[in-house]
């Protein structure tokens, strides 16, 4: 293999018009992903979020058993981990193993440090039996009764709404009422 002669080898850089160019690409590039992976992010962490919730609706289904299909007495929120009152990640956490499905990914607030949950317990329910639920005047309907969510707007990036866990163990990403027709 012969090697070009460098008499007639001539190095071409690129010009300063390509490099804007190039520049300028790089930068379209930069607009679109970065909003992109900020929004991808956001969902999983609102996913993850889910998740927990869920977890904690499979330790409460775990309570039921143990409690005669009882509702525990909860406060709604404590205000400091140190109050020692009935919340939802003391009385749950036999039930769900780790004090870390109390906190959500998305909690920048830093409530679960200062609180032990990230979650706040609908205290109307508070020793209901699970098959005679009841909520402003709704009843048998444990897919529209809330029972524990997001104490913030976590996931504002999402828009509004927060992460429920209803009575029937779904999840979703806003509050959702079933009532029955007349």
């Amino acid at each position: 293999m012969k090697l070009p002669d460098s008499k007639n080898y001539s190095a071409r850089g690129l010009t300063l018009v390509e490099i804007f160019v190039v520049i300028a690409i790089l930068i379209v590039l930069t607009t679109i992903a970065v909003p992109t992976f900020r929004l991808m992010k956001a969902k999983a962490r609102s996913t993850i979020c889910s998740g927990k919730l869920r977890e904690i609706g499979v330790g409460m289904n775990n309570y039921f058993l143990d409690h005669g299909m009882t509702f525990p007495t909860l406060v709604a929120a404590r205000e400091s981990k140190d109050e020692e009152v009935p919340a939802l990640d003391t009385v749950l956490f036999e039930y769900v193993g780790d004090e870390f499905s109390f906190q959500c990914p998305a909690d920048h607030e830093e409530i679960f440090e200062k609180t032990g949950s990230s979650y706040f317990w609908n205290s109307l329910v508070n020793g209901q039996k699970t098959s005679n639920l009841k909520l402003f005047g709704m009843k048998g309907h444990p897919s529209g009764i809330p029972i524990v969510s997001d104490k913030e707007n976590f996931h504002e990036d999402l828009g509004d709404g927060v992460n429920v866990l209803y009575a029937d163990g779904h999840v979703l990403r806003e509050v959702q009422f079933v009532v029955e027709g007349p």
